[in-house]
């Protein structure tokens, strides 16, 4: 009986350690700066959404939040980065959903997958906003719909990569409205933008950060936002539903991800603070400059987002025949 009772003995003074171990680590953290890695080059989205979190969250948690930029892959570059790294939860992935949920659906061999991030909080979402260079003969989406059915292939359409939601939702634009348009596929909004802005490329189908300051000065046409309602900071572009073509509403999200086996009580206080850091008033303000949505989800919450939007881009991207390539 004795080696048994020791072997209970020992047991339950390591379970006690793990925790004690855990709720300390918890209790000290962040004890140096925490950094958001971020998949797409500055500009866009997905920056906006990981500088719009830094700041009010580095003054929450008391320490430097660092942005880094990482952008390359489709996105894989980051992801693969955050999923090797120490699961200390200072090293923290700035996921987009068309990378996080695509990606997989996309190519089997990836340098991460899913079950490698844990997730910790959702933050922001936007709608996705049709827009061209004024040199297309087009003012309204009707007037851009019949443009593009009278002439097939001959304009382009930028996207932030491979995989990625412009990607995936011009895809099925042009399904939609049995339309033709070339794929000119970017790494990230900046040089994506900058194109169309040059009347390189003619259209891209985005998030109001890329592009509302540009629609809003004239340098762009807005023709409709993909969404239930119309945007705040471009009232004036009508819905697409409002514009003749129902059914059509794309949503971006952005989330913070931790590599797979960080401590739950670390992953819990990252997300309280996330949470505190985003409901700031200061936070708000900037958020809506930017265009962006600011909507927080704990980790159960984000982690069944997820399952929804991995079958339903499954779906999507084997009816649109989306390839990595």
């Amino acid at each position: 009986m004795t080696p048994r009772r020791f072997s209970l003995r020992t047991l339950a003074t390591t379970a006690a350690t793990v925790l004690l171990s855990g709720l300390a680590a918890a209790q000290s953290f962040p004890s140096k700066p925490v950094t958001l890695v971020v998949p797409n080059p500055p500009g866009g989205f997905v920056d906006a959404s990981a500088r719009l979190l830094s700041e009010p969250l580095s003054r929450v948690m008391g320490q430097t939040v660092v942005v880094d930029n990482k952008g390359g892959g489709s996105g894989n570059v980051a992801y693969g980065l955050v999923a090797r790294a120490n699961p200390d939860g200072y090293t923290l992935l700035t996921s987009y959903s068309a990378y996080h949920v695509g990606n997989p659906n996309l190519s089997p061999k990836l340098p991460w997958a899913q079950k490698d991030l844990a997730p910790v909080a959702l933050i922001t979402v936007a709608t996705n906003v049709i827009a061209i260079h004024p040199s297309v003969p087009a003012n309204t989406l009707g007037e851009f719909i019949s443009y593009l059915k009278a002439n097939p292939g001959k304009l382009s359409y930028a996207s932030q990569g491979n995989g990625s939601l412009s990607h995936i939702g011009t895809e099925m634009f042009k399904m939609q409205t049995h339309t033709s348009m070339v794929h000119i596929p970017y790494r990230g909004s900046g040089p994506a933008v900058q194109d169309v802005l040059s009347g390189q490329v003619q259209v891209f189908i985005t998030t109001p950060p890329s592009i509302m300051g540009h629609i809003q000065a004239g340098k762009l046409k807005g023709l409709a936002v993909a969404g239930k309602a119309r945007h705040t900071g471009i009232p004036n572009v009508p819905t697409a539903t409002e514009a003749g073509l129902k059914g059509f509403e794309l949503e971006a999200w952005v989330g913070i991800f931790a590599p797979a086996g960080t401590p739950p009580d670390v992953i819990a206080k990252l997300s309280s603070s996330i949470k505190q850091a985003m409901e700031q008033p200061d936070t708000r303000t900037r958020a809506n400059a930017a265009g962006i949505e600011i909507r927080y989800l704990p980790p159960a919450a984000l982690d069944a987002l997820v399952k929804r939007e991995t079958e339903f881009w499954a779906k999507t991207i084997k009816s649109a025949g989306i390839t990595a390539d």
